[in-house]
């Protein structure tokens, strides 16, 4: 059987959090720290890449990016789900009796 490789586009949100920096994939649902905003980014890659060997290697990988939400029956060589983000604010909303 023969392999194709593809790439796969993923969301990347980072925010400070005290000293540190965390990063986020919502997608796979993974997340990592950095002291600056290019380490965060870096390990988050580092997570991503090895979440997707690991579950490459229990034969879980198909399962795992079809439950993220991917079509791996595409012939294009890049995955991306339908969505995008198109707006990112901090909104206030009120509590009320506290």
């Amino acid at each position: 059987m023969e392999t194709i490789m593809k790439d796969l586009i993923v969301t990347e949100e980072i925010w400070k959090e005290g000293n540190m920096y965390t990063a986020y994939c919502p997608e796979l649902d993974v997340a990592s720290c950095g002291k600056d905003i290019e380490e965060a980014r870096k390990n988050l890659l580092e997570v991503i890449e090895i979440q997707l060997e690991e579950t490459a290697q229990l034969g879980t990988l198909k399962t795992f990016l079809e439950d993220a939400g991917y079509d791996l029956n595409t012939s294009q060589p890049t995955l991306q789900l339908d969505k995008q983000v198109v707006s990112f604010n901090q909104l206030t909303v009120p509590l009320g009796g506290f």
